[in-house]
């Protein structure tokens, strides 16, 4: 887990070895500004973002920043940060 709490980044990073093979990838990463979670990458199985409407963020405060802008009109969630 990589924390730049000053900034609002958080990145969960797997790294490490399996079967042989190097394996590097980000599993999450979230970043908070203007008050909203802007969710870059998500490769979790139910998604970063319904553990945070469960925990009590509004959808409106989550942008899931990994559709291009003109297709989050589309989400549940809000359009920009």
């Amino acid at each position: 887990m990589i924390a730049d709490e000053e900034n609002g980044h958080y990145i969960w990073i797997n790294l490490g070895w399996q079967k042989g093979d190097r394996i590097t990838g980000i599993t999450v990463y979230v970043r908070i500004r203007d008050r909203k979670f802007g969710i870059e990458e998500d490769w979790t199985e139910d998604g970063i973002a319904t553990d945070l409407v469960r925990a009590g963020v509004p959808k409106e405060d989550i942008v899931l920043a990994f559709h291009e802008p003109g297709m989050r009109q589309y989400t549940d969630f809000a359009v920009a940060s």
